[in-house]
Formats: structure tokens, C-alpha cells, sequence
């Protein structure tokens, strides 16, 4: 008779399935800043980066980026990734919008140049990657200066500082002074408290002596 072969146990084999599946149940990760500032006229970085437990399939990757003007506004996709990059090419954007990102390496960046005050808003990155089922959202709000914020002067500061720490100073070396001064007193006090009690005890021994000469004549 053949021998039986036992049959392997599936326990170890279910248990990483379930870990894997549990690993993977939180779904897409995307990482954006959550406002960034531009000046008018200059081209401004949008970065989008997603993170994702399966490896990337460009045929059922997608991804694209929106536009929102205000809370209550409908969002505009500008460009989408379908096995391909699609610009819409938006009338707001014109040409001024190309994607400068590589999906192969999770980077869906998209660059605006010559930002104007009129693109201020939000912008959206969505992202699948199946067979994950959860689609990543990222929100960017976009703040469009005119000019460039001055510079904190450090002088000023610097100067406040060293006007407190020296008047701290100061008052530190004015009590340390007064105590001093104070302990002098009360060591000259003690000494003159002392000296007197010597006196008194002279003078009550002079007192005896001359009692006893008295009492002897």
C-alpha cells in the first residue's frame, strides 16, 4: 500500500489573506499641502502623491484634477489620466495648466503658470488604482498674492529682547544687593545683641565682685 500523504493545513495560508486584506482596507492614501500661496504672474506646483497596496496598472489606473472657484461652485476637471494624459484645456486655464508629475512614481503634480488672481479656489485630486476600491481625494486651496509679503525685521525683536533681559538684570542685581545688604544688618544686629549681653555680664560680675569686698570688711 501507498503511503497517504496528509493533507497540508490551510490555517497559515487563510491567516495572510485576512492580514492582507486588512492591511489593505484603509484604501488609497493621498498627501497634499493644504493651501499653497502664489504670486501673480508666477508658475506655482500643485503636488499630488498617492500611496496605494497594489502595484499600479496603467490600463485601469485613473486619476484626474478639478477646479472649484467657491464652496457652492461645480467643479471643473482640467486634466485626467485615462492610460493617457487628457488636458481639457478649461477657457479659464488656456495653456497655462500641464501635468508635470510621473505616475509611476505616485506623483500626479500639475503645474499653473502665469497664475492670475482669478485661479484662486480649490483644487481636487482624485485617484483609483484598482483593485483597490477606494478613491483617494486630495484638496488644495490655492491664495494668489499680488505681491510678496515683507519680512519680519528680527532687528526689532532682537532689540525688545535684550532691552527686557537687561532690565531683568537689572532687578535680579538690585535684590541680590538688598539681600546682601539686609544680612549685613542683621549680622551687625546680632553682634551688637551680643556685645551688650557681654557688657550686661561684666557689669553683673564687677557688681558681685564688689558686693563680696563690702561683706568681707
Amino acid at each position: 500500500m501507498g503511503r497517504r500523504e496528509r493533507p497540508r493545513p490551510h490555517g497559515l495560508s487563510s491567516v495572510t489573506l485576512a492580514l492582507s486584506l486588512l492591511v489593505c482596507a484603509s484604501g488609497m492614501e493621498i498627501t497634499v499641502p493644504t493651501v499653497i500661496y502664489a504670486l501673480n504672474g508666477s508658475d506655482i506646483r500643485l503636488p499630488c502623491n498617492f500611496n496605494s497596496c497594489y502595484k499600479m496598472d496603467i490600463k485601469q489606473f485613473s486619476m484626474n484634477w478639478t477646479y472649484r472657484s467657491c464652496d457652492n461652485c461645480t467643479e471643473e476637471t482640467f486634466i485626467q489620466y485615462d492610460k493617457k494624459i487628457i488636458n481639457q484645456r478649461l477657457e479659464r486655464f488656456q495653456n497655462r495648466v500641464e501635468f508635470t508629475g510621473n505616475p509611476i512614481k505616485n506623483d500626479l503634480a500639475v503645474t499653473i503658470h502665469d497664475v492670475q488672481l482669478e485661479d484662486e479656489g480649490e483644487y481636487h485630486c482624485y485617484v483609483l488604482n484598482p483593485p483597490d476600491r477606494h478613491k483617494g481625494t486630495g484638496k488644495i486651496r490655492l491664495e494668489v498674492l499680488t505681491e510678496v509679503p515683507p519680512e519680519r525685521d528680527s532687528t526689532v525683536a532682537v532689540l525688545v529682547g535684550a532691552s527686557v533681559g537687561g532690565f531683568l538684570a537689572v532687578v535680579i542685581l538690585c535684590l541680590v544687593i538688598l539681600k546682601c545688604v539686609r544680612r549685613k544688618k542683621m549680622q551687625n544686629l546680632n553682634s551688637e545683641d551680643q556685645k551688650t549681653e557681654e557688657e550686661v555680664k561684666t557689669d553683673g560680675e564687677g557688681n558681685n565682685e564688689g558686693e563680696l569686698k563690702v561683706c568681707e570688711q
